[in-house]
């Protein structure tokens, strides 16, 4: 049976956001979220709030966009529907990629029949996954450009995760990398990256496949860093942290949509394997030094700088970024890659400044709150 895309406008865009639940009293997560959607069930929101698998998250979906204008506005709208909410439930939010010293055992599985399945079938891997992410969907005009665009935004994977990091704390600890929270998902065996199929008919019957085996019901699934995702006739980047900030957040879609506009225009048509080689590798170090990673280029044989290859593609993208709207976010993008700026650095800075974590967290409540506002970020 064929898997069925449904074709969207080339280049909308829209994004996904998992947010923390805090109480005020020390910052820990809370398990309010159910409580929250209750309060904003009678909100006029430019958007969707939904649960996430545990009762301490929250997360949001934008609606489709085409540009970073509009969207940026939708997000700072429901950013603030959602604050306002949570202050009159005393509970506050923050982004960031995970919580500094929340303990998994504690948290609760939030009961809908898809969180619950996935709860039963990966056991203590779900509370785990007490993690933030934001996910970024592309639309295409068919799914081969689906394929396709998977494969080719794969190399640029690490620019996301350095510019998006923010998850060096763990269980209490300094963990040494900029983002700790893809460890989480890695655990999931059907986490990675898509099969070096080529088109769509490809892809299908590999699904086919393992639907077959009764390994996967749905594109929902596969945990991979980037995903087709048929049922919005879009491609899905979930690698990124969730930014501490709703501008940064826009600001990472715009680079995407405007990096898959460049890819649809000047296809190559360099074989996958070699760079699906070389992934997980560059994966790790972006994670583990983000804008000083040393990435390795499959193709010239050689190793190149994250920060420097980053700056270099924003570079390159900025004539079309003027046609597009995206002027403002990627000059805004390369600005942080040059002060070698990411939400690690800045939590690093506020425990050094304050010895405290919870100090750190209702921190990074204030940052979300009040966005570019707030000093020192």
């Amino acid at each position: 049976m064929p898997l069925d895309f449904r074709v969207s406008e080339p280049l909308t865009f829209g994004v996904e956001l998992e947010i923390m639940v805090l109480n005020t009293r020390d910052y820990d997560l809370a398990r309010g979220a159910a409580d929250l959607l209750e309060r904003l069930k009678k909100a006029d929101l430019p958007g969707e709030v939904k649960p996430e698998i545990t009762e301490s998250m929250i997360e949001i979906n934008s609606a489709v966009n085409r540009s970073y204008d509009t969207l940026l506005t939708q997000l700072r709208a429901v950013r603030d529907g959602i604050v306002r909410a949570a202050d009159r439930l005393n509970l506050a939010v923050a982004g960031g990629g995970a919580h500094p010293y929340h303990r998994w055992t504690e948290r609760r599985i939030f009961p809908t029949e898809r969180f619950l399945k996935v709860s039963n079938l990966y056991g203590y891997l779900a509370k785990q996954f007490t993690v933030f992410g934001q996910h970024i969907h592309v639309g295409v005009a068919s799914p081969d450009d689906a394929v396709y665009l998977t494969h080719a935004l794969a190399p640029y994977i690490p620019h996301f995760i350095a510019l998006s990091a923010s998850s060096p704390f763990a269980q209490g600890q300094e963990t040494s990398f900029d983002t700790s929270r893809l460890h989480a998902v890695s655990a999931f065996p059907l986490a990675g990256q898509m099969p070096p199929v080529t088109t769509w008919e490809q892809f299908t019957r590999y699904f086919d496949e393992m639907q077959g085996y009764g390994i996967v019901g749905s594109m929902k699934d596969f945990y991979w860093d980037i995903r087709p995702k048929p049922e919005y006739g879009t491609i899905e980047i979930r690698i990124c942290d969730t930014p501490l900030t709703i501008e940064l957040a826009a600001q990472l879609a715009a680079y995407a949509q405007t990096l898959a506009a460049e890819l649809l225009e000047r296809r190559r048509a360099d074989p996958v394997e070699p760079l699906y080689r070389v992934y997980g590798y560059n994966r790790f170090q972006a994670c583990r030094f983000g804008f000083e990673a040393a990435l390795v280029d499959p193709w010239e044989k050689r190793s190149v700088n994250l920060r420097e290859d980053l700056l270099a593609t924003l570079d390159r993208l900025l004539p079309r970024s003027v046609a597009m709207g995206n002027t403002m976010p990627l000059r805004a993008l390369a600005e942080l890659a040059r002060a070698r700026r990411n939400g690690a650095n800045w939590l690093r800075e506020e425990y050094a400044q304050t010895r405290s974590m919870p100090d750190v967290v209702r921190r990074q409540a204030l940052l979300w709150r009040e966005g570019e506002k707030v000093p020192g970020f």
